[in-house]
């Protein structure tokens, strides 16, 4: 998919995977009832959205782990996240403030 459209800020981050695109949009202004990460297929659906650590806790930055197997997060509320690339799960999290 080469015209990958935000779906309320900007994208940040754009991942191309086996699973889909994932995407990362800016967390500012972004509406707080929704994940701001998110992997859409290469038809524009949305296969996921990541879930969040907490509630308004957005997220700010995402890359793949060595092993490239889950997605590695922060969030707006000082969280470490792993997510899986697969579901959009949390898999893990730490409060590191």
């Amino acid at each position: 998919m080469n015209d990958l459209r935000p779906r309320h800020t900007q994208i940040e981050k754009a991942i191309n995977t086996t699973f889909g695109t994932v995407i990362l949009e800016n967390a500012v202004g972004y509406a707080r009832n929704e994940s701001n990460l998110y992997c859409i297929a290469n038809d524009g659906t949305i296969i996921w959205f990541a879930a969040l650590p907490e509630a308004d806790a957005l997220y700010i930055r995402v890359k793949f782990d060595d092993e490239g197997e889950k997605l590695l997060t922060y969030s707006t509320r000082g969280h470490a996240c792993e997510i899986d690339l697969k579901t959009g799960k949390l898999l893990s999290q730490i409060l590191i403030k």
